[in-house]
């Protein structure tokens, strides 16, 4: 008989309804196997009182699925990429990178609201955000705006728009499409603006290393243009040793066999914002990660990073971010 594939996915809407996805199409692949999901609850999940920026890294997410994989409890785990660290425990490898929804930051406003667009909302207005990245960038380009951290879930975060608390929201556009609620876009907010989180829109499948029937399964669900955008983003934030929050963001784009790749590094506070460029063959989307993080530490990205590295260390991460997500 075939081994049963079992899947570990987080309990959150967002993470059920990628993971039932990646299951189905797994299954139409291979129909005369049986793919299983377990459900848990990360740390990530259960802290919803306090901004992401002060209680931990991308790791909030995914550690508990991994001691599954490890413990050969599951054997693969589906996460939206950009909550995957770019360092993976010994053992696990990322096995497959779906293809790639809209990975757009997106602008969500409630019914008062209607006639701004993001550039021409009202001095004072609360703009809700849990993304230090997306905070930067919107403080650089609209510091007359005032952000204000939201926590919870998507259908939370709408409430809490809806209810009165934010003029609007800043959420991905990718997410808000897999939940059906993309009538909740008000705008896409274009990439001169706010520069998307590495890997955002795409899906990651985790799995053992040395799990050669699982490697070969997944390869079904790669997307090869996703994988070398995804690929040479990842690589980029890894040189830069910066987590998920820290303001790093990215854009990609593949034409032909040329892929280029767009970064950007700011201040916590949005008052310096450097960005590059680099273009180069597709088929070495590692190299150009590496590549554009050199242009930009000679531009003084390393300085921006050890200054908030330095920062952490010293008075920890609560205390140094206070300000910056209330």
């Amino acid at each position: 008989m075939l081994r049963t594939i079992k899947i570990a996915s987080r309990k959150s809407q967002l993470a059920l309804v990628q993971t039932y996805w990646v299951q189905a199409e797994l299954q139409k692949h291979f129909p005369d196997r049986t793919f299983e999901i377990e459900t848990m609850s990360t740390q990530g999940d259960k802290i919803l009182d306090v901004p992401l920026a002060k209680i931990g890294d991308k790791g909030l997410f995914t550690k508990e699925l991994e001691v599954k994989m490890l413990d050969n409890t599951a054997d693969i785990a589906v996460h939206s990429l950009k909550d995957l660290p770019t360092n993976l425990p010994e053992g696990l490898v990322l096995g497959c990178i779906t293809e790639r929804e809209n990975p757009a930051d997106a602008l969500v406003v409630n019914a008062k609201n209607q006639q701004y667009q993001l550039e021409t909302l009202p001095a004072g207005s609360v703009v809700g955000t849990s993304s230090l990245r997306r905070l930067a960038q919107l403080r650089h380009h609209y510091p007359h705006l005032v952000f204000k951290d939201v926590r919870g879930n998507v259908i939370t975060r709408l409430e809490k728009l809806d209810s009165g608390d934010y003029d609007a929201l800043i959420l991905a556009a990718a997410g808000l499409g897999r939940l059906d609620l993309g009538n909740r876009i008000h705008q896409l907010i274009p990439p001169e603006i706010s520069l998307h989180a590495v890997g955002q829109g795409a899906l990651g499948i985790e799995c053992r290393i040395d799990d050669q029937e699982v490697l070969e399964v997944l390869k079904s669900l790669e997307h090869p243009a996703t994988a070398a955008r995804c690929i040479a983003e990842r690589s980029f934030l890894r040189a830069l040793e910066g987590g998920c929050q820290v303001p790093i963001g990215v854009n990609t784009l593949v034409e032909g066999d040329q892929l280029t790749l767009t970064g950007m590094v700011a201040t916590l506070d949005g008052q310096t914002l450097i960005k590059n460029q680099v273009t180069g063959a597709v088929t070495a989307p590692e190299q150009l990660g590496k590549d554009l993080a050199v242009a930009l530490c000679e531009q003084g990205a390393r300085t921006i990073l050890d200054e908030i590295f330095e920062m952490v260390g010293r008075d920890g991460l609560r205390q140094v971010l206070q300000q910056q997500t209330e």
